[in-house]
């Protein structure tokens, strides 16, 4: 199966000069936890709530900073011809949870680990790769 039968189309995306407060309030609205940073519809990083809640507070950033100062650069991305198993594979060698869609450099969807997750009932091999991605943590002895 294509990703983009199980991406989220509609994407709602922020420029780099956004600020952290306008990110948190897409998140909270929206009810997600990352978003892709763009110039035009073409994406040039991510901005996570973990993002906000580490890298903002450790730099003395506040919520007027602009997400470019903390959104993760060197973003990984996949293609509407990928499979969902291709692109759980690719989320899992990345440890990655979401992972934007982009044709052409345009962004034109985003899929998650709960839409693989979702989708991987149906797919051994997708549901084998999401597997990898989060590996519960051993206590200290």
């Amino acid at each position: 199966m294509e990703i983009t039968n199980v991406m989220t189309n509609n994407v709602s995306t922020l420029e780099r000069n956004s600020t952290v407060r306008e990110a948190a309030e897409i998140m909270h609205n929206l009810n997600v936890g990352a978003i892709p940073v763009c110039e035009g519809s073409k994406p040039i990083g991510i901005i996570t709530d973990r993002d906000i809640a580490i890298r903002n507070t450790v730099s003395d950033g506040n919520a007027e900073t602009p997400v470019e100062k903390i959104m993760t650069n060197n973003l990984v991305y996949g293609t509407p011809d990928m499979t969902a198993k291709d692109a759980a594979e690719l989320m899992a060698s990345n440890q990655i949870r979401r992972l934007p869609v982009v044709d052409n450099d345009n962004l034109v969807g985003i899929v998650s680990l709960g839409d693989l997750a979702v989708q991987s009932k149906s797919d051994m091999e997708a549901g084998k790769a999401l597997t990898s991605i989060s590996v519960p943590s051993k206590p200290n002895d």
